[in-house]
């Protein structure tokens, strides 16, 4: 389990860099196109994904919390129960780092942070951070690896 464990620190700690870089290169409410399509910019998130709540009366950041230190207690628990399963836990982990490096943000800071905007025509995707790369791509591993998966296996 400890592979998982310091793969799960390594993202945390990337995750949480990253938002110190912006925090202190770009001012808050402020961006930098970077491309035609993509801008850094510096946002915070009181909601949860795509800004979910984000305009609640402030009962959401415990409420976020409070969820995602469920989801923690829950990952560490089946990384412990299924370490050996290497795509899995390898997804878990990704889960994991992400679920940490956000409520990091929102006790610290009553938010999240968050900075990478892609936009094309005049759409702009929600602001993401590495916190929420790391879900998005442990939750498209997971799919996966239950595809893939024989049904005496699942």
């Amino acid at each position: 389990m400890i592979r998982w464990l310091i793969l799960t620190t390594v993202v945390v700690v990337l995750d949480q860099l990253s938002k110190l870089a912006i925090t202190r290169a770009i001012s808050y409410g402020s961006g930098v196109e970077i491309a035609p399509f993509f801008n850094l910019v510096h946002v915070h998130n009181k909601g949860a994904a795509f800004s979910f709540l984000s305009n609640a009366s402030g009962w959401q950041r415990e409420f976020f919390i409070a969820i995602a230190v469920i989801a923690i207690i829950w990952v560490v628990f089946l990384l412990r129960k299924y370490s050996r399963q290497t795509l899995f836990c390898f997804a878990l982990s990704l889960i994991l780092a992400g679920a940490i490096g956000n409520v990091i943000d929102r006790v610290w800071l009553g938010a999240v942070i968050d900075f990478l905007d892609f936009h094309a025509a005049g759409y702009h995707f929600p602001a993401f951070n590495v916190a929420d790369s790391a879900i998005t791509c442990g939750a498209a591993i997971l799919i996966f690896d239950s595809l893939r998966r024989k049904p005496e296996e699942a």
